[in-house]
């Protein structure tokens, strides 16, 4: 019985294809000549059919466009993170492309991103792209030495919006350098996106009497992180940097460093009228701290700069109260979020920096970071083990300090709880 074609089904009148359906059982070879054999297609709304193919083709040709730009986007990344490498010679300075999609993803579109090889640009023999530049800090971490500066960098630095210098560049707290210009500082910076915080760090910024002045005339707006830790705490910790650099030459040549470059590190604990390191490396904290007398020796060094009033009033002299941030430098060794947290709220950043950040490590007896990259640890010379000493002694100076507290909390607003006794 010969096969029948079924009757005809169509698809409802809004549709745009009339489609004639016809079973497999009908269908035969062609024989002899098939150039007479043709495939009709008919469409009732033509015009509809072109606007749908055309969204499709557009559809397809953002997605292509996507993946193109964010594939040009990691290369963009990738370059200037070997930049930063080679430019500042630090194995930390690095805009890894994880970095740079989450800044997309917050203040960059994805189509602004798109480079050419003619966008590229020379500098100093280098290269770079032209979306990315070298800019004056927004916010600096001016102090105190030995309370964190370093740790509360590396920790800002986790959020993609942040990008820091290397190494501590202490330009406005040395002549020779501040006479280089701002030009010569701008250098010093890293890479950054529009968009992006630069951030500086140079403790000894806090002691120096010229600082503020040159600061201001730099950036008006510009923010400040002082982070502080209790002054007895800090004192000991200042010693006991001051003890182990107190090298004598033979030992600097032996590891590799200059007798010069020793002398470069000790300039800031010395003055002219106080004995050298080397003279005060066999005397312990109390020898140092105490006069024979038992009085306090408030021209020690790590006494001094433990006396934060006395260098406070002079930042609240050029710079309004709103310009700075106290941070609390024993909660961000406890706890660093919550510190942190007020710190982006500060700056002004979205609130990128959590839990998830930080592990802590029992070796060493402090949190490390975690990104998503990779895991990384202050070095070995961060959080060096503090040496005893006289519970006496540390209830003397904590008596010595609390009035010299009262006045940093009158100065500041807050009251950050450090013992009295």
């Amino acid at each position: 019985m010969p096969n029948k074609a079924r009757p005809r089904r169509e698809w409802s009148s809004k549709s745009l294809i009339k489609v004639l359906w016809i079973p497999h059982s009908a269908m035969r070879p062609a024989e002899g000549d098939t150039s007479d054999c043709i495939l009709v297609v008919g469409v009732s709304r033509p015009k509809l059919v072109a606007a749908f193919l055309s969204i499709a083709l557009v559809s397809l040709f953002l997605t292509f466009h996507i993946l193109y730009d964010s594939a040009v986007y990691s290369i963009d990344a990738a370059a200037v993170s070997i930049i930063d490498i080679e430019d500042d010679n630090k194995n930390n300075i690095e805009m890894d492309s994880t970095r740079l999609r989450d800044m997309s993803s917050s203040s960059l579109s994805l189509s602004s991103s798109l480079l050419s090889v003619n966008e590229l640009n020379g500098f100093n023999g280098k290269l770079h792209f032209s979306r990315t530049n070298r800019h004056l800090p927004q916010a600096i971490i001016i102090g105190v030495r030995k309370c964190g500066t370093r740790a509360l960098l590396e920790m800002l630095f986790l959020h993609p919006q942040i990008q820091k210098a290397a190494g501590e560049v202490h330009f406005f707290d040395r002549d020779e350098n501040y006479e280089k210009g701002l030009e010569w500082y701008r250098k010093k910076m890293p890479y950054s996106l529009n968009g992006q915080i630069t951030i500086e760090k140079s403790p000894s910024y806090f002691v120096t009497p010229e600082v503020p002045e040159r600061i201001h005339a730099m950036n008006a707006s510009v923010k400040l992180l002082l982070i502080v830790r209790e002054p007895v705490t800090r004192a000991i910790s200042d010693y006991t940097q001051l003890r182990t650099r107190a090298v004598t030459p033979s030992t600097a040549s032996s590891s590799g460093m200059s007798t010069t470059m020793a002398t470069v590190t000790t300039i800031e604990e010395e003055s002219p009228q106080r004995p050298s390191q080397q003279q005060q490396s066999g005397r312990t904290f109390e020898e140092l701290v105490l006069h024979p007398n038992g009085t306090i020796n408030e021209s020690y060094r790590p006494i001094t700069i433990s006396l934060y009033h006395n260098y406070m009033y002079r930042w609240l002299e050029v710079f309004s109260r709103d310009q700075i941030l106290i941070v609390n430098g024993d909660q961000l060794i406890e706890d660093p979020v919550p510190q942190l947290k007020r710190i982006e709220t500060f700056l002004h950043l979205e609130p990128r920096i959590g839990r998830h950040n930080f592990y802590f490590n029992h070796t060493k007896g402090f949190y490390c970071l975690r990104n998503d990259t990779a895991d990384k640890c202050l070095r070995e010379s961060k959080g060096r083990r503090h040496p005893r000493v006289s519970p006496l002694v540390v209830a003397k100076l904590r008596k010595f300090f609390n009035e010299h507290n009262q006045r940093f909390y009158e100065l500041v607003g807050e009251d950050l709880g450090w013992p009295e006794e």
